[in-house]
């Protein structure tokens, strides 16, 4: 179905009967002031060059030129029809750490970076699932709601860095308390949380809340991102974070919260190592779950077709600029208007 993105050009069109009224009448003062001057029929042996037809036919082609000029700007496009599908899938919410531990180096090229090409591989492998996304430091925030637009997701994802969040810390509790708030009432206990963190700088009373979680149908995987020797921190300008006396800081993986919060989740806990995150054996564990019946919305889909009538615009303009209001030398004799007597 051809449908146009900026109808309100459409008062463009009545530049052709205007057009039109206005040649015709430009047409009548002339034969009139030529009438002063004789009889036309007359006068015309003096005028062989002179064509009765050419301007209307040049009027003619400019109002085509016109009415496509107008049909471009009208933006018209094809696309498809917005519809809701249903699909069986899970809700999957991933609560990523963005806190400036997340910056240590022992994950090349950060743990931060690291786990963010770990995601985008995993929203690849995704089909009739969900995604929805969490940022979290010392405080929580809904970097996408729950959506089936994976594109759009991994646009989302590029996006995150520390920046974005005013207060530092590591407070899973808030990030799971955010999540429970994401998922819609259709996926019911088809509803999966992981948490890919160092769990450095613990804030909260995280365990108790995946407790909570886990009653509301939703299982909490965590994934450690780091070492027990640990890694300083390089900020954006190169420099190593330092504490108040001037000393290097270095960031170390915490276990024991990570495991406590998988436990009491129902999920499961992976400790990421250079080669292998862990993302896909927690997607595997979340394509084991219940598929629940989940409706989707499909957007539109344009293909435009603009060009189309501006190139048949551009086709009768130069067809205009090519007729002459006088006739041709060479085809004066040529009268492709003659009539009988």
């Amino acid at each position: 179905m051809i449908e146009f993105k900026n109808e309100g050009f459409a008062w463009l069109f009545l530049l052709i009967p205007l057009l039109v009224a206005a040649f015709a009448l430009y047409s009548y003062v002339r034969r009139k002031r030529l009438a002063r001057y004789g009889d036309v029929g007359l006068m015309k042996p003096l005028m062989p060059m002179a064509s009765r037809y050419r301007g209307w036919f040049k009027t003619i082609l400019t109002c085509i030129a016109i009415f496509f000029f107008v049909l471009a700007l009208m933006q018209p496009r094809i696309g498809e029809v917005l519809a809701e599908v249903q699909s069986k899938g899970v809700e999957v919410v991933i609560a990523l750490d963005i806190s400036n531990s997340m910056l240590a180096t022992d994950f090349s090229p950060s743990r931060l970076e690291r786990s963010k090409m770990a995601i985008s591989r995993l929203v690849e492998g995704m089909k009739n699932d969900r995604i929805g996304l969490v940022v979290f430091a010392g405080d929580a925030y809904m970097q996408l709601p729950i959506t089936n637009d994976y594109m759009s997701a991994k646009i989302f994802l590029n996006a995150i860095n520390p920046t974005i969040v005013s207060r530092q810390g590591t407070d899973i509790e808030k990030a799971i308390a955010l999540a429970m708030k994401s998922y819609s009432s259709q996926s019911e206990k088809s509803r999966a949380l992981i948490i890919i963190t160092d769990g450095e700088n613990q804030e909260g009373n995280p365990v108790e809340t995946a407790e909570i979680a886990r009653k509301d149908g939703i299982t909490i995987h965590t994934i450690g991102i780091g070492s027990e020797q640990g890694s300083p921190i390089r900020l954006a300008n190169g420099d190593m974070m330092k504490d108040k006396n001037g000393q290097i800081i270095v960031s170390r993986l915490d276990q024991t919260t990570l495991q406590q919060v998988a436990a009491a989740g129902g999920g499961t806990c992976t400790i990421a190592n250079p080669s292998d995150l862990g993302l896909n054996a927690v997607l595997k564990n979340i394509k084991e779950m219940e598929k629940k019946d989940l409706l989707s919305t499909h957007f539109k889909s344009y293909f435009e077709l603009f060009y189309i009538p501006l190139t048949l615009a551009l086709i009768f303009l130069v067809l205009d600029a090519l007729v002459l209001d006088r006739k041709n030398k060479i085809l004066r004799n040529l009268d492709i208007f003659k009539r009988r007597v």
